[in-house]
């Protein structure tokens, strides 16, 4: 008489609620499978600076279409005088132009990342971060432009009061981005010049031996700051 051999198959009970989602969450076998947590990590932050940056854009417009007092005229206001003719977004221009290049930059920099050039992807994180700092120096100098025509978050002599506040809180918060973003590049480009990812030796924004993800990384942020600019660019000196 043979004896069969029985065995407990029930599952465990899913826990309720949010540790219910995180469990189902951890289980998938697909979702992360294939991508780094650093990759991860750095989309869900661009994710959520996405919010960030269309809430600020929306305020923008909402202050600029509810106001009855007459919004300042963006082709006055950030125009430069050369030769004794204002010419209008000359400056904003010139900038919008700088962070586009820098874009492609980045974009090498990563190419050559890949093909394990350390030399060429050193100077071409060093060329991007030199952009963004040149970016970052002609905002200040149209913040200063600005400041001394007048220009306040509470007010300014062109019109409506809320065109200072909104200027400098949208502007700024870019600038900021930008001006991190500066500071990682370089912080990337001494890791590759010293040959971090080729030794895989230990320490911040470094990863396995052999791989420059961590410049794809850099380059992900560097990228959505440049497309940020381009909706501010549309709806603040264009509209």
């Amino acid at each position: 008489m043979s004896e069969t051999t029985m065995t407990n198959t029930t599952a465990p009970a899913r826990p309720d609620g949010l540790r219910g989602i995180a469990a189902d969450w951890a289980s998938d076998q697909r979702a992360f499978k294939n991508v780094s947590w650093g990759k991860a990590m750095m989309w869900i932050f661009l994710l959520s600076d996405t919010f960030i940056f269309g809430t600020f854009l929306l305020s923008y417009m909402t202050a600029r279409m509810s106001t009855r007092v007459p919004w300042p005229n963006p082709s006055e206001v950030f125009g430069l005088h050369v030769g004794g003719v204002s010419v209008p977004l000359l400056l904003i221009a010139i900038m919008t132009f700088v962070l586009i290049s820098s874009s492609g930059t980045m974009a090498l920099a990563v190419n050559y990342g890949y093909r394990r050039d350390r030399r060429k992807t050193v100077l071409l994180l060093l060329l991007t971060a030199a952009l963004g700092a040149t970016f970052v120096g002609m905002q200040a100098f149209e913040w200063t432009k600005l400041i001394s025509e007048g220009v306040r978050p509470w007010g300014n002599p062109w019109g409506a009061a809320q065109f200072g506040s909104t200027f400098f809180m949208i502007t700024g918060f870019h600038g900021t981005h930008v001006t991190i973003g500066v500071i990682f590049l370089i912080i990337v480009a001494r890791k590759v010049w010293r040959g971090d990812y080729d030794t895989g030796a230990r320490g911040f924004f470094t990863s396995r031996r052999g791989n420059y993800e961590s410049v794809e990384v850099m380059g992900l942020y560097w990228h959505f700051v440049d497309l940020v600019w381009v909706f501010i660019f549309a709806f603040f000196y264009l509209w």
